[in-house]
């Protein structure tokens, strides 16, 4: 079985790589033809894109599958998984490749998700107490939101959502409450989108969601009755930071109507406004500024 190299030597060479590459930038290499340079940046374009073929349902693919997936050749296709077995990305399976735990450590060094994750942690551990619903926080990923943290009911299962999992903005309570605050054309640009339905009840119809959003920058609580999922409520309050920036939005799931999603509604905007407190005082945090 070959050995992995050892600490130091992948620091080196990983050193090694970060020198090359800045000296890349400052000084390009005008001797290498335009097409190796093409070549490169689309077999990373490539490689990235059979890393997004995984999801939930699919944790394992085959090459073969993932070649047919993709529209990239299969011979191309196990070059590439080659090259994402040796760094790390992905990992074999007995019955092909899954990722790697490289790609997890990497995610867990993401700055924002990391500190809005730290002390929001707390937070949504109170509200799943004072609830006795499931809690959860998440973030913008372009026309999704992706959960940073979710804290699970012991009497209901959710089983539509997960920590790193997305879901689209328009028909989530969590996505409605960071798209009420967005940048005016970011919502047009979503409104202008495909508003793909989750289930039988999700808005698809443009003008009723610019109603919604409108409603929730009056209220500062967005709800989604059986929109992104049948026979579950969702309601949720934006997060902001510093000078009203943006950040995301916290929320809380259960199995009841609307009415009944209303009288937890007040929790959960406690809660945002608690969270918006603690995150003021963030220096180092990247976010989107709140339009005025």
């Amino acid at each position: 079985m070959p050995t992995r190299p050892s600490r130091s030597s992948e620091m080196a060479a990983i050193t090694s790589l970060g020198d090359t590459a800045l000296r890349s930038a400052s000084h390009p290499d005008t001797s290498l033809p335009e097409t190796t340079l093409r070549d490169s940046a689309s077999s990373l374009a490539r490689g990235l894109s059979l890393l997004e073929l995984f999801s939930v349902e699919d944790s394992q693919l085959s090459v073969s599958e993932m070649a047919r997936r993709s529209g990239i050749p299969k011979s191309t296709t196990h070059r590439l998984v080659a090259d994402l077995l040796a760094w790390g990305a992905l990992e074999r399976t007995p019955g092909g490749v899954r990722l790697g735990v490289r790609m997890f450590e990497l995610g867990h060094l993401v700055p924002t998700q990391r500190s809005l994750r730290e002390l929001a942690v707390p937070f949504a551990h109170n509200l799943n107490e004072v609830t006795g619903l499931t809690s959860n926080l998440a973030m913008r990923d372009g026309h999704d939101i992706v959960y940073v943290e979710k804290v699970s009911s012991r009497t209901l299962q959710v089983p539509h959502s997960r920590a790193g999992g997305r879901l689209p903005l328009h028909c989530t309570a969590l996505g409605k409450a960071i798209l009420a605050y967005s940048d005016p054309a970011f919502i047009e640009s979503v409104l202008a989108g495909a508003l793909r339905p989750r289930s039988p009840r999700s808005i698809t119809d443009p003008q009723l969601l610019r109603r919604e959003l409108a409603h929730v920058r009056e209220t500062k609580v967005a709800y989604d009755v059986e929109e992104s999922q049948l026979g579950l409520f969702c309601v949720a309050a934006p997060v902001f930071a510093r000078r009203n920036t943006l950040v995301g939005a916290v929320s809380v799931t259960g199995a009841t109507e609307l009415t009944q999603a209303q009288r937890f509604a007040p929790a959960v905007r406690m809660t945002a406004l608690a969270l918006s407190r603690a995150l003021d005082g963030v220096q180092q945090l990247h976010v989107r500024r709140r339009p005025a």
